[in-house]
């Protein structure tokens, strides 16, 4: 049985208004199913090359460069894959 690995969470700010969290992934490395309880942004330190497992078995493919940021709202679930061969990392800001 091969296990799996965690991606690595670092968490830098958690006050009254936000929790700001850095991930490191090693290529195969996941979070793990969770559901955001917030609204969120993610930029992104490396370029991201992840694979998004979602509610009822469907799959998909993200790519966001280096750099970029995107926005998403309360209540996304899923487990985040590093679907590339090297090492990725970004910086996810909660906006409780």
């Amino acid at each position: 049985m091969t296990q799996k690995r965690e991606a690595v969470a670092t968490q830098l700010v958690d006050n009254e208004l936000t929790c700001v969290t850095r991930f490191d992934f090693e290529p195969g490395a996941e979070t793990g199913w969770h559901r955001h309880g917030h609204n969120y942004v993610i930029t992104a330190i490396t370029d991201l090359h992840m694979r998004l497992e979602e509610p009822g078995g469907s799959e998909r493919e993200v790519h966001v460069k280096a750099g970029e940021a995107y926005f998403r709202q309360e209540g996304v679930e899923h487990n985040v894959i590093n679907a590339s061969e090297n090492p990725m990392a970004f910086v996810e800001v909660e906006i409780k």
